[in-house]
């Protein structure tokens, strides 16, 4: 399986070492193995990486066609925490799709099956065109993929340096050097 543009320009499922494994109209199942970089202060695997994940595998779902569709909204139910080192799966189904909007469940499961959340997502399709962004290099071996597999790592991840401080000068002097498009 090869990955569609709309991911192979994802960096932040890059980022986080997302592995799309299966990808088909309406239904998609993505996974991640949690590091320690991912983990909040108590440990656990942060809610917004869990989020994170089930948006990406949601995005793919979604994007049906050659045309931009986006969360129009979601909701999350927390059901178990994780840790470091545990593979979280997210899975992605469409449930309707009417007009613009659709309607789509995903469920994030651990390594043993238990589930972890649920995630109800509801989408607008736009008018907008993908945009023309270099794809996000990768060497394709992916932290979670089988040797020999059809699962499609998005890249390969990235070193964090973990949050920054409100007065970090690094933070300060990015800042300062971004540009903001409205």
């Amino acid at each position: 399986m090869s990955l569609r543009p709309m991911m192979q320009r994802d960096r932040a499922s890059a980022m986080l070492g997302m592995v799309v494994e299966h990808d088909a109209p309406g239904e998609s199942r993505v996974s991640m193995i949690v590091r320690d970089d991912m983990l909040n202060g108590f440990a656990i695997t942060h809610g917004g990486l869990v989020f994170t994940l089930a948006d990406t595998a949601f995005a793919i779902a979604c994007n049906e066609d050659e045309r931009v569709t986006v969360a129009g909204g979601a909701d999350i139910t927390f059901l178990k925490s994780t840790t470091a080192g545990q593979t979280l799966t997210a899975t992605a189904a469409r449930r309707a799709r009417s007009g613009r909007t659709g309607l789509y469940d995903i469920r994030v499961t651990d390594e043993m099956g238990d589930l972890v959340a649920e995630v109800r997502g509801r989408s607008i399709t736009t008018d907008r065109r993908p945009p023309a962004v270099p794809p996000v290099p990768s060497t394709g071996s992916g932290a979670s993929a089988a040797a020999g597999s059809s699962v499609a790592p998005v890249a390969e991840p990235v070193d964090a340096s973990g949050p920054r401080l409100l007065n970090d000068p690094e933070r300060k002097e990015a800042l300062s050097t971004t540009e903001v498009s409205r």
